[in-house]
């Protein structure tokens, strides 16, 4: 649905006894749900390594919570996972699930995954490229320019599936650029049981108003480009979006903890603190209630779409940007940039539902994720081929300040382990 945001506010101590009991969660964790089942049996870590790394780790985590407590930043707790070059991955919790009842945080809870979902979208699409069921270039009025609002979208005739999916068609970003779409949104919400169909949300934001710029000669990145896209599958295929998902990579690959977000009823969520949502959307503070979320996540579809944990989530990264999730040989071209923002790094900037940048440990690829009432953030690093997530269940965190400090631990322990 949204990218991440930067978070401020809600403070929170907590005893230390509960820093053990994420320490432990994360020891016991193991080969969990979302492991890769397939790992070479060979270990990137010697066993005391592995312990030495989870045990700072972690401590590191519960040292983040702790610090916001004492700063403006929303962080009632956190789940972070990481995922080693031969595959094994470790999961780890801090902080509370519920801040009221005092339920700690542990590592297996899910929570929204907002914008990190367009990494798959732009996975289904490059895989349905390569079954022949989709061109990336030609153009989306192939299969939805019988539709009458279709010639009132912004750069319609010249719109193809890749400028929607490298955000090179020129509209704008709803949800944080259009007041009067934010106060509609709103009342929207205000009913838990309503959202608005792809047709509603694109006529709500974008119908008859100017492009920001010709398809594919400038960058602005927006969720209607990306539900676009998801209709032209659907039209292209005569089939669901999570349908696809789920036979292309949830299925096969075993994704026990990421779940269509298609119902308000999904099961073992955290609870979502949604500081920055009640401001934009007027959405309830508290996201969960009765075991349902309060808004309906269908909204975002496309946008997103999925409730995750980031065990899933690093084993996605190193599936997906290893090449081992998409069969065929188009892999490099999630990863070439659409307009880069910067012409003396040509190679930096988004690809096709990828960001790529620079740190100081080599490119990186990933995505970050606002759902209300959630921040998520996966980061994977091909030269270690290492990925760290992190989730907060506050949508008004600073996950950027955290997750570095996070994979320096595990890639320095990549590289003192040889």
């Amino acid at each position: 649905m949204f990218d991440d945001q930067p978070g401020k506010l809600f403070l929170r101590p907590v005893g230390s006894s509960l820093a053990g009991l994420s320490l432990l969660a994360a020891m016991a964790c193991g080969p969990a749900p979302d492991s890769n089942p397939d790992a070479e049996s060979r270990s990137s870590l010697s066993p005391e390594a592995a312990e030495t790394l989870v045990e700072r780790f972690q401590a590191e985590l519960d040292a983040a919570w702790a610090q916001a407590q004492d700063t403006d930043e929303n962080f009632p707790g956190a789940t972070a996972a990481f995922i080693l070059p031969d595959g094994s991955v470790f999961g780890f919790a801090t902080g509370e699930s519920d801040v009221d009842d005092g339920i700690p945080m542990t590592p297996d809870l899910l929570m929204g995954s907002g914008s990190i979902g367009k990494t798959y979208v732009a996975a289904v699409a490059l895989q349905l490229a390569m079954n022949g069921q989709l061109d990336l270039d030609a153009p989306v009025s192939t299969w939805l320019g019988d539709e009458e609002w279709f010639s009132r979208v912004p750069n319609h005739a010249d719109l193809t599936v890749r400028n929607l999916l490298n955000h090179t068609a020129g509209m704008i970003q709803p949800y944080f650029e259009d007041p009067d779409f934010a106060s509609r949104l709103g009342e929207v919400f205000s009913d838990p049981d309503a959202y608005m169909t792809p047709e509603e949300f694109i006529a709500a934001s974008v119908l008859d108003a100017e492009p920001l710029f010709p398809a594919g000669e400038g960058y602005h990145y927006s969720d209607v480009h990306y539900t676009l896209a998801g209709l032209a599958m659907e039209e292209a295929t005569g089939r669901e979006y999570y349908e696809l998902l789920d036979e292309f990579f949830l299925d096969p690959f075993g994704f026990d903890l990421t779940l269509p977000a298609d119902r308000r009823d999904l099961p073992g969520l955290a609870q979502g603190y949604a500081h920055a949502s009640s401001r934009l959307f007027d959405t309830p503070l508290e996201i969960v209630a009765d075991g349902q979320m309060v808004v309906h996540p269908l909204q975002e579809w496309t946008g997103g779409g999925l409730v995750n944990n980031p065990k899933a989530l690093v084993r996605w990264a190193k599936l997906l940007y290893e090449g081992d999730a998409i069969e065929g040989d188009e892999l490099p071209q999630l990863f070439e940039i659409g307009f880069p923002v910067d012409t003396a790094t040509p190679h930096l900037g988004y690809g096709l539902g990828v960001y790529v940048a620079e740190s100081e440990h080599g490119v990186t690829y990933g995505h970050g994720g606002f759902f209300p009432g959630y921040n998520s953030l996966v980061t994977y690093y091909p030269d270690h081929g290492v990925a760290v997530a992190i989730q907060i269940n506050s949508d008004d965190s600073r996950m950027g300040d955290h997750l570095p400090k996070l994979a320096d631990l595990v890639i320095g322990a990549v590289a003192d382990g040889g």
